[in-house]
């Protein structure tokens, strides 16, 4: 498999594989017949998450991928079990469904990450929620399915009830969650999907593989480099074409050439509906408890780990172009927006980390299959 990867835009997907309610489009793959030592790497997939994952590795033969698919397997079935809100019986399902207001035990793994969310969240001022569920559901973007008229006000108030980030607590020792009231939940797919590439690039790790790409649903992150030196380049989609279009066929705003950095991208404009002339986007502003009304479209962060720029992407994408630019540039953040104009050239912007920190490599004119050229 070849190193181009389109990242794709947030959608909300009904499966019961999923970690939360949201799934990633994932992108295809091109080979590109020119690049040299292909041989030198192989490539695994799999099913996970309501999508699917994808390794490519530097080294090793067919023994070292089969015991490697098998250790990634269980690796993020055991997330899964974790943090699913799609699976009944999983830790964070348990916890949304209990009244109790008492510490209820979990795994140190989830009361990390719901730690994690909820000092995004603080860092926010609350633009970024993991206790929006109940919005989300509520709008016709979680697994409810879609809806054929806007909620009412009194709705939208009585699930507005339920959302607050400050409602929850995640304690490491020992490990346990508490909620304040009851009937708050908690959905990790902001950023579950970044957890995953991140705990599946730490076991390639702990296997002594030097050199590889992790992607799940869009989410990268990298390690090392390709044969002869060579980055891992990764393309990052336009805001244009239909939602149905191939995402072979879909042209790129960009290249980025990573040697061990993470990148993830979120964004609404493939996923949103129409009513009465009015465009809804499935991000929602927990704080009005409607779609977000700004013209930001796709918000793309390179981080260290693939959690925190899953995170990262989607508490810009709530803030919007002047409020999300100013936080990202005020904290170092390397992003990447890009808004929607009246013209067809979309505004792209760039914080100051970006610029510094971010490898950008020219995109050829015929799309995607330029990321694979050599």
């Amino acid at each position: 498999m070849g190193d181009r990867l389109a990242v794709g835009v947030r959608l909300w997907a009904v499966c019961p594989a999923c970690v939360g309610v949201a799934a990633l489009l994932l992108a295809g793959c091109a080979k590109p017949a020119s690049e040299p030592a292909e041989a030198d790497m192989w490539s695994l997939v799999g099913p996970t998450m309501g999508t699917r994952y994808s390794l490519s590795v530097v080294g090793g033969d067919q023994q070292a991928a089969d015991r490697l698919r098998r250790l990634v397997d269980e690796r993020l079935a055991v997330v899964n079990k974790r943090m699913s809100t799609y699976d009944p019986g999983s830790e964070l399902s348990r916890f949304n469904a209990s009244d109790s207001i008492d510490w209820f035990g979990v795994s140190a793994e989830t009361a990390l990450v719901v730690r994690s969310a909820l000092e995004l969240a603080e860092a926010t001022g609350g633009a970024y929620d993991p206790t929006v569920g109940p919005l989300v559901n509520l709008w016709g973007f979680g697994p409810d399915g879609r809806r054929d008229t806007r909620p009412t006000d009194d709705e939208i108030a009585r699930a507005a009830e339920r959302v607050g980030y400050g409602f929850v607590e995640a304690r490491l020792d020992p490990p346990a969650l508490r909620k304040q009231r009851p009937g708050v939940y908690v959905d990790l797919s902001s950023i579950a999907k970044g957890h995953g590439v991140d705990v599946v690039a730490e076991l390639l790790e702990r296997e002594g593989v030097a050199a590889f790409m992790v992607e799940i649903g869009g989410e990268v992150r990298t390690r090392g480099e390709k044969p002869g030196g060579r980055p891992w380049r990764i393309g990052v989609e336009k805001v244009a074409g239909d939602a149905t279009t191939d995402s072979a066929d879909r042209p790129l705003q960009l290249i980025v050439e990573l040697r061990g950095e993470s990148l993830a991208t979120s964004g609404d404009y493939r996923n949103f509906f129409e009513l009465g002339g009015r465009r809804y986007s499935h991000t929602i502003d927990p704080k009005s408890g409607e779609p977000v009304e700004h013209d930001l479209a796709t918000v793309t962060v390179q981080a260290e780990t693939c959690r925190e720029a899953d995170g990262l992407a989607t508490a810009l994408l709530v803030l919007g172009p002047r409020a999300g630019y100013d936080w990202a540039v005020e904290r170092g953040v390397a992003a990447l927006l890009v808004s929607r104009s009246e013209s067809d050239e979309h505004l792209e912007q760039t914080t100051p980390g970006w610029d510094e920190r971010v490898a950008v490599a020219p995109t050829q004119p015929t799309g995607p299959t330029g990321a694979d050229e050599p």
